[in-house]
């Protein structure tokens, strides 16, 4: 896990340096064509990464750009540079060109940084805290007047997070930034809410999931017109990427002690305590 953390640290430390480098600098001529073929696939390629069809993977080119450490657009020959080199490390053609099997890296590299599924990841489901051991964040804290009850260390450390967040006019502005609309679910009233609503979230929300920790919170991050902040359909999830909540929680959230579930922007998971 600390390895995770260090190398987040370096990727973000490489975009600070990125920020301050001329559009030029993501032009290299060798990987030209590749940035072709990802400026094409960007936004056409038919794939399911999350056991779902999907067209395009825009909506995870942040995180692409956070791992790779690089502001450079994802259709931009200077990422597929770093693409390659990403592709190399883990022994694949160190072409440059965005597909399935690179997505996959990268998703495991993201999922290996959440406790919650190295734990899961032979089958065996946390037990959840006592519910007497949990702290409940304040009205102000939560979307909606929802009550949100979470392990202390991470509802600290959501503040810490959040109290820095807030100096960003662009967070400031919108008082509905960062709050927290779930946070510990006991694994009951999830699993009857899956047989009531058929909310089941596939099998997860009624079996096994990371809100039953007390360490995962769903955070507003923003919403697309005529979508709900938790809403998962693609364009929601893809509007989500590009507001400044998230993009600050990309470079941010890391030093705080959370981690992104790529396939929900509003999903970050505190791994200062183990599941």
């Amino acid at each position: 896990m600390a390895g995770g953390i260090v190398a987040g640290t370096a990727a973000l430390t490489a975009m600070a340096a990125c920020a301050q480098t001329s559009p030029p600098a993501c032009t290299v001529a060798a990987f030209e064509p590749a940035a072709r073929i990802n400026a094409s696939s960007l936004r056409s390629l038919s794939w399911a990464p999350f056991r779902r069809d999907e067209i395009g993977w825009e909506t995870y080119a942040p995180l692409m750009q956070r791992e790779l450490g690089t502001l450079c657009a994802p259709d931009t020959s200077r990422f597929s540079q770093l693409l390659a080199g990403f592709q190399k490390r883990f022994r694949m053609k160190g072409a440059g060109e965005m597909d399935a099997d690179t997505f996959n890296r990268f998703k495991g590299v993201w999922q290996e940084r959440r406790p919650f599924v190295m734990v899961n990841v032979n089958g065996y489901c946390p037990p959840p805290p006592d519910p007497a051991t949990l702290a409940i964040a304040a009205p102000a804290e939560s979307y909606g007047g929802k009550t949100i009850p979470l392990r202390p260390g991470a509802l600290d450390a959501y503040r810490r997070m959040v109290a820095a967040a807030k100096r960003v006019p662009a967070i400031a502005k919108d008082p509905r930034n960062l709050t927290i609309f779930s946070g510990f679910r006991d694994p009951d009233a999830d699993a009857a809410r899956c047989l009531t609503d058929g909310n089941c979230d596939g099998v997860a929300r009624a079996t096994c999931s990371p809100h039953r920790t007390g360490l995962a919170l769903d955070l507003y991050v923003g919403e697309a017109p005529g979508f709900k902040p938790d809403s998962s359909a693609d364009p929601n999830r893809l509007f989500m990427t590009n507001t400044p909540t998230y993009r600050w929680l990309l470079a941010n959230a890391g030093k705080y002690g959370f981690v992104n579930y790529p396939f929900e922007p509003w999903h970050w998971e505190w791994i200062g305590q183990a599941p």
